[in-house]
């Protein structure tokens, strides 16, 4: 199987289609430079099963685990992370030397960051009309609205894990009640839903390629991420680790991804931090 072009044309799909196109690991592999995938039909986690495989000491790298349906996936600081079956979940397996990982037990906002850029440019060249924009720290919106969600980690072995999910397919109306006006999905935006193949083989270059760049020069990704930016110029309040509460102008980030903050205290640059309050975080569905 070839992958589509990014402009051929594509089927029409219901606002509410939450079905799966199949997936063909081999034309994955071949369109996205990747030494292996995985295609599962349903997972707990793709993240833990590529915690898992990035484990093995003699396993192919890179390499994505992808899945269908995810019983219970999960985002940054415990939340859960919901998006109809059908939608992009991968979990993407690179070396830390590929991302420029000198501090291989530490995660920088950068990695997250050149993930959310080459995912909403991406997604601007596959679709143009969602106007996708990045949220620092992890976060695409379109409308105001989450389009997708990025989740990165390190792993034993000096491994890190890039996971990556973009709801391609069904609604936010079937989303639970808390999230729905949080939520949004592309055929809500567009009225169809995107081939996951036509998303892998477009954003897995681009986010390889714009690691590689930003490793050698950060400014590369500052001037990519400015364009992009959902926050700058909007007054934000960032819940930080120890329970406080920042609030200021957005300045963009600066050169270690860290967000820059106009506060009456003066300009504060967080490297960590949340832009949800801890008290609107969704868990997950109940057991």
């Amino acid at each position: 199987m070839s992958l589509p072009r990014p402009d051929a044309p594509r089927p029409r799909a219901a606002a509410g289609d939450a079905a799966a196109e199949p997936l063909d690991r081999g034309a994955v592999e071949r369109a996205t430079g990747l030494a292996s995938v995985e295609v599962l039909a349903e997972v707990t986690s793709t993240m833990e099963r590529a915690r898992s495989l990035a484990a093995e000491p003699g396993v192919g790298l890179p390499l994505a685990v992808l899945a269908d349906r995810q019983t219970a996936g999960r985002g940054r600081r415990g939340a859960g992370w919901w998006q109809a079956p059908g939608s992009l979940a991968m979990s993407l397996v690179v070396d830390a030397a590929r991302v420029g990982g000198v501090d291989r037990a530490r995660v920088t906002p950068l990695w997250s960051l050149a993930c959310g850029v080459a995912l909403a440019e991406s997604l601007a060249l596959l679709e143009p009309s969602v106007g996708a924009r990045v949220r620092w720290p992890n976060d695409v919106v379109a409308g105001g609205r989450k389009l997708a969600g990025i989740l990165v980690e390190t792993a034993p072995g000096g491994r890190v894990i890039f996971g990556v999910g973009v709801n391609t397919t069904g609604s936010a109306a079937d989303a639970p009640e808390s999230l729905r006006g949080r939520v949004g999905t592309l055929p809500d935006i567009t009225g169809r839903s995107l081939p996951r193949a036509q998303v892998l083989g477009v954003f897995v270059p681009r986010l390889f390629s714009l690691i590689g760049e930003t490793s050698r020069d950060p400014g590369v990704l500052l001037e990519r991420y400015r364009p992009l930016c959902s926050l700058v110029g909007t007054v934000v309040t960032v819940h930080r680790d120890d329970g406080h509460r920042l609030v200021g102008v957005c300045h963009g980030i600066d050169a270690d991804g860290a967000l820059v903050l106009d506060t009456a205290a003066g300009m504060v640059h967080l490297v960590s931090g949340s832009l949800t309050d801890p008290a609107d975080v969704w868990r997950g569905a109940p057991a």
